[in-house]
């Protein structure tokens, strides 16, 4: 949470699928279960780290507005600091914003964890996959116009309740083909943002006590990017964490790219540059000499301009609902997506306003 703003609707959203982990979490423990195996859940803290004087005021601010928001959060000066991560290139101007009760969770493994619990449904016919399969388009009822199936390449799905679009950075795109056959045009402006994340497997020549990264993070999401030498549309930020493997990850960099994944090393260097001018131990560490240990991780992340997802009823249709465009958030705010949409097909009070989220103030 320690780079989230407090009023914004995504803050809302946020705090309440971090309340939604948490009691995940809980109750895994209470099963007798490992929350840390079976989600790669623990509990780091994290620290928003100022390199100037001017940063390091607007953490004051910062830390501040999330005090009265409600969270935990100090802030720490230099030395303090230097105390909590003695790795860390400190001087008299560093400082940073300290949320000891932030959380992190494995990705690969919470995927792992919810399919594996989703299929103890399909005995009782409540659930199944699908992969492999890709939807072609949406099939229109003759007596209402609705839509009332999703014709894929091998089946026809039945809708009972309703038909919801989460298809990531995607999502745009797949709407357009699900409508052209109405000669409809409909754009959820959802657009994918490249991302390169480095991981050091089992690399011991650095220590970190929490999740870190730069000040310059909190804008990091919503700039349309930095030009660099190549001309190119980048920007990279300093995040540094120990996953639940004892592997370093270190990033990261957005790019607007297309739906293209391929590998740049261009990218991996000014990660490794960037992230070097926070940890001196880096300086001497040649990234070609760690090429048999690291491994890359390239993804696409939904962006979209007004920096909010997409969440609830497509104007016209009934049961058709869209949840996509977390950005880099989609983790971190997927309970509640989950639980909102969950609300809004229900048409019960939810525990999150949906209003700001609403599909038809982004339609073009």
């Amino acid at each position: 949470m320690t780079h989230k703003t407090p009023g914004t609707a995504t803050w809302d959203l946020s705090m309440r699928s971090h309340q939604l982990w948490r009691m995940m979490a809980e109750n895994l423990q209470q099963q007798g279960l490992d929350p840390m195996v079976e989600l790669g859940w623990k509990k780091t803290g994290s620290l928003l780290v100022a390199r100037t004087r001017e940063e390091s005021d607007k953490l004051k601010g910062r830390v501040k507005q999330l005090s009265e928001a409600g969270l935990k959060a100090e802030y720490l000066c230099s030395s303090d600091l230097s105390k909590q991560e003695p790795d860390l290139l400190v001087d008299k101007d560093t400082a940073a914003a300290f949320l000891p009760d932030d959380c992190q969770l494995d990705a690969h493994r919470t995927v792992a964890y919810l399919e594996k619990g989703n299929r103890n449904f399909a005995s009782k016919g409540r659930y199944a996959e699908f992969y492999d399969d890709p939807v072609k388009c949406f099939i229109r009822s003759d007596s209402n116009g609705g839509v009332e199936a999703v014709q894929t390449s091998k089946n026809i799905l039945y809708s009972k309740k309703a038909i919801i679009v989460a298809a990531g950075c995607w999502t745009g795109s797949l709407m357009q083909d699900l409508f052209r056959n109405w000669g409809v045009e409909f754009h959820v402006p959802v657009t994918p943002r490249k991302g390169h994340l480095l991981s050091l497997q089992n690399f011991n020549s650095l220590h970190l006590n929490h999740g870190l990264m730069e000040a310059g993070y909190v804008d990091h999401p919503s700039i349309s990017g930095l030009s660099s030498d190549h001309g190119r549309n980048l920007s990279v930020s300093m995040t540094a964490t120990i996953d639940a493997e004892g592997n370093l990850l270190i990033g990261s960099s957005r790019e607007f790219a297309g739906f293209n994944t391929d590998l740049d090393e261009y990218v991996i260097s000014h990660i490794w540059k960037q992230v070097a001018e926070f940890f001196p131990k880096l300086k001497m560490l040649s990234l070609s000499d760690l090429s048999a240990s690291r491994k890359v991780r390239i993804g696409l992340r939904p962006y979209m301009p007004d920096g909010k997802p997409a969440i609830g009823p497509v104007p016209g249709l009934s049961n058709v609902y869209v949840a996509a465009g977390h950005e880099g958030g989609g983790l971190s705010m997927a309970l509640g997506t989950a639980e909102m949409v969950v609300d809004v097909v229900l048409g019960r009070a939810g525990k999150v306003d949906s209003a700001p989220f609403a599909v038809d103030r982004v339609l073009e």
